[in-house]
């Protein structure tokens, strides 16, 4: 399935099923996406009635617009670890992002108006279906409500103020997400799934999800270690090799540029970039 979050016509929020012959509603059922996660085999039922909208008849939404966390993974890519020229972590390097700065599929991410150091992350983002703690690695599947794109723009001059990621990783409008998420058993084996970035058509970034440090059950068993991880919550799991601060000279997405992520077996997420108002 593909499960997302929207506005329909009238402006209500509400959450259903992606199909190819349009969208099912199933707001009625819970208050939000986050609230039914736990019950992806009567969401699969329930999936099979009938289509009320199609896509261009709503306005995407986060998939999980109000997570009760955001935890990304830096450094996680060996490939990025590389172009970086460090030694790849003892322990994955968790930082958080807030609610606020996340946009749906075709919204606009926002340049601030603060700095040019507008950059692309290309990422995967594995979404918790089940409030959990200490879960080990064998059993990390049991608590994936699925996967989605993520595009972790970053504000690299504030990224780098100090060793804390978080001021460059929280400007409001910078994080895309979406469209949609893909449960596990539409995704397939995610580990052999490839990752593109596109940055107005040409492709920056390009990798399988194998190239990770840590890979998606060793985070899941970490984080669920030093928190309770709750339905919706979002693990960003890192960037590949490719990145703009690396590249020479630099390459920043300025206002006009469109990005795209694309993930196999998930889709693709598009975001415009626009100037702070």
């Amino acid at each position: 399935m593909k499960l997302i979050s929207f506005r329909r016509p009238d402006g209500t929020a509400s959450w259903g099923v992606a199909k190819d012959a349009g969208i099912v509603d199933l707001g009625a059922h819970a208050p939000s996406l986050r609230h039914a996660l736990w019950a992806t085999e009567s969401l699969a039922d329930a999936a099979g009635g009938p289509v009320r909208y199609q896509l261009d008849d709503v306005t995407l939404l986060p998939p999980i617009p109000n997570p009760d966390k955001i935890l990304c993974i830096g450094l996680n890519y060996l490939s990025h670890i590389r172009e970086g020229g460090r030694e790849p972590p003892k322990k994955p390097i968790i930082f958080t992002r807030f609610a606020n700065t996340q946009v749906a599929h075709g919204q606009p991410m926002v340049r601030p108006n603060i700095s040019e150091t507008f950059d692309f992350e290309g990422e995967m983002a594995v979404i918790i279906g089940k409030s959990c703690r200490h879960v080990p690695k064998d059993r990390a599947h049991e608590v994936i409500a699925g996967y989605s794109c993520y595009n972790d723009g970053s504000i690299r001059e504030w990224q780098r103020h100090s060793t804390q990621f978080t001021p460059g990783k929280n400007f409001v409008a910078t994080g895309g997400f979406g469209p949609w998420i893909v449960t596990p058993s539409e995704a397939g084996d995610i580990s052999k799934q490839t990752l593109r970035t596109r940055l107005n058509g040409e492709e920056m970034q390009h990798a399988t999800i194998d190239d990770l440090c840590f890979d998606v059950p060793t985070l899941i068993e970490y984080c669920s270690t030093f928190t309770r991880l709750e339905p919706g919550d979002v693990i960003v799991t890192g960037t590949t090799g490719g990145v703009g601060a690396y590249r020479t000279p630099p390459l920043w997405m300025k206002p006009g540029d469109v990005v795209e992520v694309e993930i196999s077996g998930i889709g693709t997420l598009r975001n415009p970039i626009v100037q702070e108002d």
